[in-house]
């Protein structure tokens, strides 16, 4: 950091000088005082400069985040695209499964009900000989 300190030396070491401290203790302090004050005090140039810093960081910072959030937002879209395709397929094979079983399903019932009706006809029949057998008999008697 560069500085440009506007600090009497001179007139520094006199005032020690006229309390009491020896010139060369003196001199000795105000060197280290002013190399201190030097290499620690921040300038309004140094802070210009930290400020053009932060600020092209942040926006390199900023430029690297939209850049990651784009690359995420491309992956989320293409990983979302493959679930829907991936999703429309398990539907469409759920329902061709679906059809298929309800069409076995019918084919059953068909099969069922037939085998009802001949049940029932041939129940039927047989209370129909039953029938005429008994008003067979019933003619017979009277």
């Amino acid at each position: 950091m560069s500085t440009a300190l506007a600090f009497d030396t001179h007139a520094y070491v006199k005032k020690l000088r006229d309390a009491g401290v020896p010139e060369q203790q003196a001199e000795i302090q105000v060197e280290a005082i002013a190399s201190l004050i030097e290499e620690r005090m921040v300038t309004k140039q140094d802070q210009q400069l930290l400020e053009t810093n932060l600020r092209r960081d942040m926006k390199e910072l900023e430029t690297n985040l939209r850049r990651d959030m784009k690359e995420l937002e491309t992956r989320l879209e293409t990983r979302i695209k493959e679930l829907e395709t991936r999703l429309e397929t398990r539907i469409k094979e759920l329902e061709t499964r679906l059809e298929t079983r309800i069409k076995e399903l019918e084919v059953e019932l068909k099969h069922d009900i037939k085998d009802l009706e001949t049940r029932l006809l041939i129940r039927l029949g047989g209370l129909l000989v039953i029938g005429i057998g008994a008003i067979a008999t019933l003619i017979k008697l009277l």
